[in-house]
């Protein structure tokens, strides 16, 4: 039987993008990728830590690139929230696959597959032991599901914001899937990734994080274990935090 890791924190918020859900295909929702996710999801679980969920919509739309090709912006962008919606729930039903005990909340109203988001009812379900997923972003157009993570953490009052990439291992000076000289940060404060404009997030939620003193770990999801490893404190990826 695998050792189940000491964490570090009582409760997190994760982000998943849409490529957490395609498998590396260009877009699409590959089964046995999420799968895997769940399975990290509730190995996280067991070492009895609150897991809410942000996830993003990229694999299915992305309102900006719908935009340059003539899509009203607040159109385009209330589409993406329901690609979020579909991720949820294929999120959901794979959790629940596992054993785990799931709800999804969406911010756009979607009553027949989805809570609406109530903060005090997704705080009660976390301190029930369920994973609560959160669609549809902030409910709001020009803003991101990143920005959307950054509040939600507040929220619940998680502890860290885990950002994951897709086989990329933490922040990076450039992309290094370009720029074989990109160099890698271990640790970053706010101040410096903003200034240094790399690609965190974006700058709003960057911003929430930082008036807030939410902690931001940026790790890649694909890594053997990496979701508990960040979970127990284990250095891995790249931190971003105040720098005190």
């Amino acid at each position: 039987m695998r050792k189940i890791r000491a964490a570090r924190y009582k409760r997190v918020l994760l982000k998943l993008s849409g490529e957490a859900f395609s498998g590396g295909a260009p877009y699409g929702i590959d089964a046995a990728t999420v799968a895997k996710v769940a399975k990290q999801i509730k190995g996280v679980l067991a070492m009895g830590v609150g897991v809410g969920i942000v996830v993003g919509g990229g694999n299915i739309w992305r309102g900006v690139k719908a935009e340059a090709k003539g899509m009203d912006r607040v159109t385009a962008d209330y589409a993406g929230m329901l690609a979020t919606v579909i991720n949820a729930l294929a999120l959901q039903d794979a959790l629940e696959r596992e054993g785990v005990t799931t709800r999804t909340q969406s911010a756009i109203g979607i009553q027949e597959v989805a809570e609406p988001y109530i903060r005090r009812r997704a705080i009660r379900h976390l301190e029930k032991g369920r994973v609560v997923i959160f669609a549809g972003g902030t409910g709001n157009p020009y803003m991101t599901t990143d920005t959307a993570a950054s509040l939600r953490a507040i929220e619940i009052e998680a502890e860290v914001l885990l950002m994951t990439k897709h086989k990329v291992d933490g922040i990076y000076s450039a992309d290094p899937a370009k720029d074989s000289s990109a160099k890698k940060f271990d640790k970053l404060n706010y101040f410096e990734a903003l200034n240094m404009r790399l690609d965190v997030m974006d700058a709003t939620a960057l911003s929430l994080c930082l008036e807030n003193k939410l902690p931001i770990i940026v790790f890649d999801l694909q890594a053997p274990q990496s979701l508990e490893r960040a979970v127990s404190g284990e250095k891995i990826g790249t931190l971003v935090n105040s720098g005190k």
